[in-house]
């Protein structure tokens, strides 16, 4: 297996007899998630999606990929929330969060519409300028503002570089498989198009089209990260959380915040896990998060924030714990130099790899934290490979989906995200919004 769950950093704080309580409720969860009668039974295309997903277009998906990579050296994915972040996570994973700057044979890629900044904006445009520029834009409706706003103002500019035909063959286009704004728009205009499946949330669709094409474009091999989720698949089927990982991990998180440990902060040891960290922030934030429950999901990159954090974690309030990251492989070494005049007083550290060095922080770490009442949940996984880390994403999926029903809500539904955009159209003065922007404004004023 890719994965390998270490539970002794936690056990001090979780009994035996805490592990055969919530056994029963990992089983109901199991239950409504196989027979696909609980809340959210509309959204569990993900489940069988490692198996089970349409080969026609993921072989377009390649035959699209290999097009933007001959015609272009910047290509832009233009999406918010799930509609980008699991590519960007995937891409920085397995290549590098430097991966514009190194060389390669892929084009650069960069991430648009997902913040509201004139600056970001403007910035893209910088530098699209004088290079050959595909773009994917990626909406289920084609109508969220900052996507939309992006597009618009990129569609315009390859329309004015290329003009529309040969901007036609430039932009792809991921949305909704038969309806919608943007899938009318894009069928009038003659663009490729991929599918946003109905039954596949934003945070769940990385492994489809969502995520795929730009990963593809970024030269990572998609069949074995298909390959890697599938075996996740096969391997987590019982609902016995001691002959299941995902479900313990599921449960594990359950019995903490049952104790008041409210916040759970994902812990990276590489600089090319913080948005690993970001994805799984959305996906169990947004998931978990509603019916004024859920455990607040955190980041760190150690050893990097542990010069920030550290202390907090250490000594603050008790009302955390963490899931670290051990990749056990990365494929890479580097070997400290020895320096004849020992300035640093680190020669005791000459010929020695920094992955040990890594380790044995991590290793001080764990111990440390666990003695200042943070219980540690430990995920090892076995190496820096597009497999291993389709067999990771797949775990976390499920987990998520387990530990929603166990805590009692939808895992699968956002309602909370909407409020906010009703109150921006109000007062941006979008038609139909008349009575509400007046009563927004008179608050603000």
């Amino acid at each position: 297996m890719a994965i390998h769950l270490v539970e002794k950093y936690s056990e001090s704080f979780i009994s035996a007899d805490e592990y055969k309580n919530i056994q029963s409720d990992v089983s109901a969860a199991h239950s409504l998630l196989c027979n696909r009668n609980g809340a959210g039974s509309d959204f569990l295309g993900w489940v069988t999606l490692p198996e089970d997903y349409d080969k026609e277009e993921f072989a377009r998906i390649k035959v699209a990929a290999e097009k933007i990579k001959k015609t272009s050296s910047v290509f832009i994915v233009v999406g918010i929330g799930g509609s980008y972040l699991g590519a960007r996570a995937v891409i920085e994973f397995l290549k590098s969060p430097l991966y514009n700057s190194l060389p390669k044979d892929t084009p650069d890629i960069y991430f648009a519409g997902n913040c509201i900044s004139a600056v970001s904006m403007a910035e893209i445009a910088q530098l699209c300028r004088d290079r050959d520029v595909c773009i994917n834009v990626i909406s289920k409706s084609g109508t969220t503002t900052e996507p939309a706003v992006a597009f618009r103002v990129l569609r315009g500019m390859l329309e004015e570089k290329y003009g529309v035909e040969g901007a036609r063959e430039r932009i792809f286009v991921t949305t909704d498989k038969a309806k919608g704004t943007l899938k009318s728009f894009s069928d009038d205009a003659g663009y490729e198009t991929f599918v946003v499946p109905d039954d596949v949330g934003g945070r769940f669709s990385v492994l489809t089209a969502v995520g795929l094409l730009p990963i593809a474009v970024a030269g990572i091999d998609i069949d074995a990260l298909m390959k890697g989720a599938a075996d996740a698949k096969l391997t987590y089927i019982s609902d016995d959380i001691e002959k299941n990982d995902a479900y313990k991990y599921a449960a594990m998180r359950n019995i903490l915040y049952r104790k008041g440990k409210t916040t759970e902060i994902l812990v990276g040891y590489e600089p090319y896990a913080m948005m690993l960290n970001e994805w799984w922030k959305q996906l169990y934030g947004e998931s978990e998060g509603k019916d004024q429950k859920g455990i607040f999901p955190a980041s760190v990159i150690f050893s990097t924030d542990l010069h920030s954090l550290g202390q907090y974690i250490q000594d603050g309030t008790r009302n955390l714990f963490e899931t670290v990251i051990s990749v056990e492989d990365n494929h890479e070494t580097f070997d400290i130099p020895n320096d004849p005049a020992n300035i640093d007083g680190l020669n005791f550290l000459s010929g020695t790899d920094l992955n040990l060095v890594k380790k044995t922080a991590m290793q001080a770490t764990l111990l440390a934290h666990v003695d200042g009442g943070v219980p540690n949940i430990l995920i090892e996984l076995a190496d820096r490979s597009a497999y291993s880390l389709g067999y990771l994403i797949y775990f976390f999926e499920l987990a998520c989906a387990i530990s929603g029903y166990i805590l009692g809500v939808n895992p699968f539904n956002q309602p909370g995200v909407e409020e906010y955009k009703k109150n921006m159209f109000a007062l941006l003065g979008k038609p139909g919004y008349e009575k509400l922007a007046e009563e927004l404004k008179g608050r603000i004023n």
